[in-house]
């Protein structure tokens, strides 16, 4: 029997995850992306995307497509993605586990300034004008806009557009994993003196804080938001280890 996966992705554990279990002959795949990026990584299992119509048109899809195993791989900021999942799941009674990955911790060295949202992070840099590095995702930097005073440095995947209302922005257009020895040079070379980042967790964009430690520059971190109440693994070979529990009928499961 083939039991059919949808997995919610847009990270790179989304895709190793899908490719991991692509491999097993009694799996069949389907990686779900939002659509935000433009030129996404190609990705090695069949893809849609786009969105699914909130919680309900999710739903109305896994009853549709007959899907065994519902699992959320989305960032640790997409919020509203992860709810309409866990609302969807609930609703039809569909299995539903998360893969999480860690936060990143404070080590020593670090000189962090925690916010809750990126409108407090734009507040949080103060009133005299510096030089900000905001590695954020292209749709939240407009937040900024209310800070004109500083000069910005925006890193993103696609272009910003429209740019940002500000007199003084240099824009960047790079796709990770970015090394630590790079995300120092590049914030020597710009004379960054803050960074502001959302806590991702993972290796591919730690360069950054890392880098921004060892250079004594100030962080401005925006919290990870609550998520759902759900089933949920740290690793792709932690939540691959979990989904036989999941896709055997409810008898065979111990539940």
């Amino acid at each position: 029997m083939t039991h059919r996966i949808l997995i919610l992705g847009g990270t790179t554990e989304a895709r190793q995850l899908a490719g991991k279990l692509a491999a097993r002959a009694d799996l069949s795949i389907t990686l779900s992306l939002a659509g935000r990026t433009e030129n996404p990584v190609a990705q090695n299992v069949p893809t849609r995307v786009g969105g699914f119509g909130g919680a309900d048109g999710l739903a109305a899809y896994l009853n549709d497509m007959r899907i065994d195993l519902l699992i959320d791989a989305t960032h640790p900021y997409a919020a509203q993605i992860s709810a309409n999942a866990a609302e969807a799941a609930l609703k039809i009674g569909a299995p539903i586990v998360a893969l999480r990955r860690p936060g990143w911790e404070l080590v020593g060295g670090d000189r962090w300034t925690s916010v809750d949202t990126v409108a407090d992070a734009a507040k949080a840099l103060g009133s005299a004008p510096r030089r900000v590095f905001l590695a954020l995702g292209r749709q939240e930097v407009s937040a900024f806009e209310a800070a004109p005073q500083h000069h910005y440095l925006i890193r993103s995947v696609d272009p910003v557009e429209p740019r940002l209302a500000v007199p003084d922005a240099t824009y960047l257009l790079a796709r990770g994993p970015f090394p630590e020895a790079d995300e120092h040079a590049l914030l020597r070379h710009h004379r960054i003196d803050i960074v502001v980042s959302k806590n991702s967790g993972g290796e591919a964009t730690y360069g950054k804080i890392a880098a921004a430690r060892a250079l004594g520059i100030d962080v401005i971190m925006i919290r990870r938001p609550a998520l759902p109440d759900v089933p949920s693994a740290e690793t792709v070979e932690a939540l691959a280890a979990m989904v036989d529990h999941f896709v055997r009928p409810v008898d065979e499961r111990g539940v």
